[in-house]
């Protein structure tokens, strides 16, 4: 008589067990692409901080006076690749650095204190991994590219200051 009770109780018990296999092939894709955009998001953010205090220090550093030929373009040049050799993301962060002047089209309601103010616009562009993620049931797109800017305004030919 205990054979056929037992019988009766592992039948249910199976069953269950088989309910459990194919809710956790249901629920493990969507818990890795959870994962995944939850590493690219503290990734992004990892870099963004890091970016804002190379950046600056790249700025002042560099392109305040930089060597060699003292062009906007050069000194964007020089910022640029000091902020890539302080950052160290080389394939998945780009950075692009712009110089515009501010002081040479200035308007009667700016006070201009000197004409060699620049504004350097640095850009951290963030590539998330994997792109492009098919599983069973979900698929993960990642964006494009996540994009995040700095900028500071510095008097080039006089070190030390900054607006």
């Amino acid at each position: 008589m205990s054979g056929v009770g037992g019988g009766r109780c592992l039948a249910p018990l199976a069953s269950r067990e088989g309910q459990m296999t194919v809710e956790l092939a249901v629920v493990t894709p969507v818990v890795i692409v959870v994962a995944l955009v939850v590493l690219n998001l503290m990734g992004f953010v990892e870099a963004c901080a890091a970016f804002d205090q190379v950046a600056l220090d790249a700025v002042v550093a560099q392109g305040v006076a930089p060597s060699g030929e003292q062009s906007e373009g050069r000194a964007a040049a020089e910022v640029r690749s000091a902020i890539e050799e302080l950052l160290g993301r080389e394939g998945r962060c780009e950075v692009e650095v712009r110089a515009e002047a501010v002081g040479m089209g200035a308007t009667s309601s700016g006070l201009v204190m000197s004409p060699l103010l620049t504004r350097y616009v640095c850009t951290l562009t963030y590539r998330p991994w994997p792109r492009l993620l098919r599983m069973p049931g979900v698929t993960y797109e990642a964006p494009l590219a996540l994009r995040h800017e700095c900028e500071l305004v510095v008097d080039r030919f006089r070190p030390g200051v900054v607006m």
